[in-house]
């Protein structure tokens, strides 16, 4: 963890956007385009910041969009980077990270996921209450500066229930139900088998995905709070009985975006205003 290079990061997106950002939003598979239509925006490429990596996977973009939601702002990250590209696990959470540093204290990560828990259906938004790290993998891991946080961090509560419950009242307001459900982190790029998927289910989980849970971890771990929120684009191995593609995850993120937009500028709306 190279606390100085976040710190540059960081500061280079104050110079560029000239603002103090309370909130991050992190833009899962096929929901990129909601960077698009933010109000007062000001985009960064990855590129142009030091040390970030840029994503490599079709579907995701790669810019930052410095955004104001009434009297706050928020940095929205239009693409992620995964591990299976072959990125670290620091290389990874650096985004992240680099948004706390910024000054972002609530971090909402969307992905696109596998649903397995009972009674989920593609299309379904769901709110990430818990997760599973299947991978063996950490961020973690190695050296700790305690400048960025302790060598033992709480991970009880990540996605806070108050966070979790204000999300609720938003999609409530827009009159889109949201789900709810534990989240199993994959490494992938492979889908998930149907044994592992079973496996998965076994041991709680409604969710499976090849990202979040390292971002949630290290954005925990600087003190800021989580909201997951999942899209369920497909049922997951064992579950449905066709094969699982990309294609499928793009399509069902482009039907679910109109709900997806509701909920998230609600979501912005409350927590910036």
């Amino acid at each position: 963890m190279n606390f100085e290079a976040i710190e540059k990061a960081a500061q280079l997106i104050a110079e560029r956007t000239g603002r103090d950002h309370e909130v991050a939003l992190v833009l899962g598979s096929g929901l990129g385009p909601y960077a698009e239509r933010v109000p007062n925006q000001i985009s960064i490429p990855y590129s142009d910041i030091p040390g970030f990596p840029v994503p490599r996977v079709e579907g995701h973009g790669g810019k930052i969009v410095s955004t104001k939601f009434g009297e706050g702002s928020a940095l929205i990250f239009a693409g992620r980077v995964h591990f299976y590209e072959g990125w670290s696990l620091e290389e990874l959470v650096f985004g992240v990270r680099t948004a706390v540093s910024s000054g972002c204290q609530t971090v909402i990560l969307t992905n696109a996921a596998g649903g397995c828990g009972d009674g989920l259906e593609p299309g379904d938004l769901v709110l990430v209450s818990d997760h599973l790290n299947l991978t063996g993998q950490s961020a973690l891991v190695g050296p700790n500066d305690e400048r960025l946080g302790p060598r033992f961090p709480d991970m009880s509560t990540v996605y806070a229930e108050p966070l979790r419950q204000l999300t609720r009242k938003v999609g409530d307001s827009v009159g889109v139900s949201l789900k709810e459900g534990v989240y199993a982190w994959f490494t992938g790029p492979a889908y998930e088998t149907p044994a592992e998927v079973e496996m998965a289910r076994r041991l709680g989980a409604d969710l499976v995905g090849m990202s979040t849970v390292p971002e949630a971890v290290a954005a925990r771990h600087m003190g800021a709070s989580v909201i997951g929120i999942s899209l369920v684009t497909n049922l997951a191995a064992g579950i449905a009985d066709s094969p699982l593609s990309h294609e499928e995850v793009t399509q069902a993120a482009n039907s679910a975006r109109e709900r997806f937009t509701a909920v998230v500028d609600g979501l912005l709306h409350r927590l910036l205003d």
